[in-house]
């Protein structure tokens, strides 16, 4: 312990740290700060197991694509310097113990791993379904201690779940797999868990961005063997800054307003033949028209427009990307989100139609942005964040007017992180 104490304090990870969290002084102080209070409070909190490991996984933020990838869709993502930092170590139990500053103490037995239904939606449930599908898959599990810390925001949509499950994956794959799991089948993984053990629907693409890192896109056609492809840009050296807003709200009554997004749209899949809205054509729905709409919803309809729509979006996002034409992306951003609010309406909950804080938001970007910059709702929708990129020049601006209306740190400046789920050590060389 003391040995990596040293090695942090002495500036020996600093070049992992500017690879994590960018280059500017005050962020790698800080990172100094922050893991040397993780591996101090972890021998407090578990004396007498100083075989200390150090992993990080970031959160992630939505780029293009908005509700494509349960449907076999293309997404455009990034890793954020936004992250869960977990300092760990084996024990010979076979009880995994988790402490962390947010939430209670976690503790599984790795030989329990049946669902439990009063355990949905913690994060007991997101580390005893990790364990039951790597056994599953046949790998092996145990036990370890950790202790957490993390700066991504919870409920955010900046998918502190995912990185969560990621990162419970990575500790296992290196304890106890020598590092054999993939970072997709991590993703997989991760998935499992949350769908089944935690209760919550959802795509791929928050496990895949937390577990491969950098600016990606994302091919969800074949959903057992995505196709992933890394996005060489730099949005910083255009003198822009992503800024996710969190407007609130609260997520516990949502579930249903996701999974009709998902329902719907395979709904009209379904009605042209198909299982996912990808296996067909914005061309067929179109001209079957009359006949899809005897069988499914309007509102069905529009979210498939919004899908097909989207789908391409992204492909047109990552040419415009590569050949530099950033102010070509910035509008693709926002009819990304135009098409969110009017196609596939995930902007409120139905469930509380007053509530309009994600539509407050994106107006009030529009009115202090105008033509300088973009924005649209970011992941699910119905409540919680949007992304907005946002000039340097008046970045300070953007975000103290948008706390005034949404309240002080609802607004969180980010970098691309150009690495996922990583084992800290083996950055140290």
């Amino acid at each position: 312990m003391s040995t990596l104490l040293n090695e942090i304090s002495n500036g020996n990870v600093d070049d992992a740290f500017k690879m994590l969290y960018g280059k500017k002084t005050a962020s790698i102080e800080l990172q100094r700060h922050r893991y040397a209070d993780l591996i101090q409070s972890f021998t407090e909190i578990f004396p007498g197991n100083g075989d200390i490991e150090l992993f990080s996984t970031p959160g992630r933020t939505e780029v293009g694509g908005n509700h494509t990838d349960h449907n076999g869709g293309r997404v455009l993502a990034a890793a954020l310097d936004l992250d869960i930092v977990v300092a760990a170590a084996r024990n010979d139990q076979n009880i995994i113990r988790i402490h962390s500053e947010k939430f209670l103490p976690v503790e599984i037995d790795a030989a329990e791993l049946d669902v439990v239904q009063d355990e949905q939606l913690t994060s007991a449930a997101l580390v005893r379904g990790v364990c039951a599908r790597l056994t599953q898959l046949g790998y092996k599990i145990g036990g370890f201690d950790a202790l957490t810390t993390s700066n991504v925001p919870i409920g955010a949509g900046l998918s502190s779940s995912a990185a969560f499950e990621v990162l419970i994956v990575t500790i296992l794959n290196h304890f106890y797999n020598d590092g054999v799991i993939n970072d997709v089948d991590n993703a997989k993984i991760s998935q499992y868990a949350e769908n089944v053990y935690f209760g919550k629907p959802s795509g791929l693409m928050d496990q895949t961005t937390c577990a491969l890192g950098g600016l990606i896109t994302i091919d969800f056609q074949d959903f057992d063997h995505p196709i992933d492809q890394e996005v060489d840009f730099d949005f910083e050296a255009q003198g822009y800054s992503v800024v996710i807003v969190d407007t609130g709200g609260d997520h516990a009554n949502l579930n249903n307003d996701y999974s009709s997004v998902q329902s719907e749209m395979r709904s009209v899949a379904r009605a042209m033949g198909a299982e996912v809205l990808r296996e067909s054509s914005k061309e067929k729905l179109l001209a079957d028209l009359p006949e899809i709409r005897s069988q499914v919803s309007d509102r069905a309809i529009l979210r498939a427009i919004h899908f097909y729509d989207d789908n391409q979006r992204v492909l047109d996002q990552v040419v415009a990307l590569e050949r530099g034409d950033f102010v070509e992306f910035l509008k693709l951003v926002n009819e990304s989100g135009d098409s969110s609010w009017r196609l596939n309406q995930n902007i409120f909950s139905t469930i509380n139609v007053h509530d309009q804080r994600l539509g407050l938001a994106l107006a009030l970007s529009e009115i202090i942005l105008k033509d300088g910059g973009a924005w649209r709702v970011h992941g699910g929708g119905f409540a919680g964040t949007i992304q907005a990129f946002v000039p340097d020049e008046i970045v300070e601006e953007y975000i103290s007017r948008m706390e005034i209306v949404f309240g002080q740190g609802s607004c969180h400046q980010a970098l691309i992180r150009p690495i996922g789920t990583t084992w800290i050590n083996k950055l140290l060389g």
